[in-house]
């Protein structure tokens, strides 16, 4: 199993965290120059530079090179969010979304193990809102990834 971001803060980071903490393999993605939000993406995040790409590009690089992809939104997807949904179905890519605003955390690490296993997902990309867009995004984000790596049938 291995868990692909692009390193923003809010959602792609608590997923790389969740994965780095529970010892299996991360990465992905992140704009050239490891651009985001906060500045420069921590070397803790081994995520890879994508040369002369934003945010629009290293989104549908993670996409393309997952085997699924999560889109946690609270509500309504928007903004690079939707782009997500977007690029996963311009090229036929497994996904799940789901909305934290009406899941739980037991109920979402749930519906992604199901997810996991019924698509064949070894390399899972994990997609939602920057932290400026969502604060509850991380910490909502971190415990459902940590349940889900919990579950000895997919590691």
């Amino acid at each position: 199993m291995k868990i692909v971001s692009g390193a923003q803060t809010g959602v792609d980071r608590a997923a790389l965290d969740a994965a780095l903490e529970s010892g299996i393999e991360a990465g992905g993605w992140c704009p050239e120059g490891r651009k985001a939000e906060d500045g420069i993406i921590p070397e803790i995040y081994p995520v890879k530079s994508l040369p002369g790409a934003g945010y629009k590009k290293r989104t549908k690089k993670n996409v393309i090179d997952s085997d699924g992809t999560v889109i946690i939104y609270f509500s309504c997807p928007s903004g690079g969010t939707k782009q997500t949904l977007c690029f996963c179905i311009k090229e036929n890519k497994p996904y799940l979304l789901v909305d934290a605003e009406d899941t739980s955390i037991e109920q979402a690490s749930e519906e992604i193990k199901k997810f996991i296993i019924s698509q064949s997902i070894a390399t899972l990309n994990v997609a939602g809102p920057r932290a400026s867009g969502e604060a509850r995004g991380y910490q909502y984000t971190k415990q459902v990834i940590q349940r889900v790596l919990k579950s000895t049938d997919l590691t």
